[in-house]
């Protein structure tokens, strides 16, 4: 029997980093001392997608990365996010976490965390455990990631609160029109084209129109190498980053299969407190 409770997962990291440098006023302690911006902008936009996107309250489960969670990959690529400088900047979402972590436990709020893997394969798990024990559920992603385009069908989809009301559900058709493959080429794709993000740099000279045309009629990469697509001086290139191009995509490509410390309930989660009382709750102010 279908679950009518729709699963929100939430992308912490991507959620925190756009509240600490996207939200419009900076929150500060009433001394002064303290900036709070994040963790007030994290619940605030929280709460506002949820009143705004859903009808009824679904549950909740909050994802962040893990200390280590990039170790996997970059030892098999030590370019993989060497691009990421922890600055004073990039540092103050970062330590905001703790106190989100905090009040989401204070208010019986899901969350997951776990040290050696990145919140991506937390979610693509996630997704693929209700796939499985409950396919007909309606699962929603909060990310402005597009790596979680790989994840999408006909009951998960992504919500980018960034863009403007009326592009901020990415479906299928989504992907489609806007990029012309489908979700499951999105790791071929990416491959091709790089990941500027992640400091995946993709094959030189291939940008996202080429790459559609090569995977045109759904290939993937594997069935591009034997379908005689691959010439003319930008097929050249991607024959010669052969295994190079593997390789990202192996980056690009989230893991299902995780050991998760908690699973759906099924159950609406409690309604989320306004940032306000967060931050009294947790003596902020």
């Amino acid at each position: 029997m279908m679950n009518d409770v729709p699963l929100l997962l939430v992308d912490g990291h991507n959620l925190l980093w756009r509240g600490a440098f996207g939200f419009p006023a900076a929150i500060h302690s009433r001394d002064k001392t303290r900036d709070l911006t994040a963790q007030f902008a994290f619940f605030a936009l929280l709460r506002v997608a949820i009143r705004e996107e859903f009808t009824a309250p679904p549950e909740v489960i909050v994802v962040f990365d893990g200390q280590h969670g990039a170790a996997e990959r970059q030892a098999t690529d030590s370019d993989y996010k060497a691009n990421r400088v922890l600055d004073e900047a990039a540092l103050k979402p970062i330590r905001a976490i703790p106190h989100v972590q905090e009040a989401l436990t204070a208010y019986e709020l899901a969350w997951i965390e776990i040290d050696t893997a990145e919140a991506d394969d937390v979610i693509a798990t996630l997704v693929t455990h209700v796939r499985r024990e409950d396919p007909d559920r309606r699962v929603w992603i909060i990310s402005g990631d597009r790596d979680f385009y790989q994840l999408i069908d006909d009951h998960v989809r992504v919500l980018n609160t960034a863009m403007k009301r009326g592009r901020r559900h990415i479906e299928p058709d989504t992907v489609f029109d806007r990029y012309q493959v489908q979700p499951t080429q999105w790791a071929d794709f990416r491959a091709l084209t790089g990941d500027p993000a992640d400091n995946i740099p993709g094959v030189r000279g291939v940008g996202t129109g080429t790459a559609a045309k090569l995977l045109a009629g759904g290939l993937t990469l594997d069935q591009l190498a034997d379908a005689g697509r691959l010439t003319g001086t930008k097929g050249k290139a991607v024959v010669e980053a052969w295994n190079q191009v593997l390789g990202w995509r192996d980056l690009i490509r989230m893991r299902t299969d995780l050991d998760l410390p908690l699973l759906p309930t099924g159950r609406s989660s409690r309604a989320l407190p306004t940032p306000a009382e967060v931050i009294d709750k947790l003596g902020l102010w």
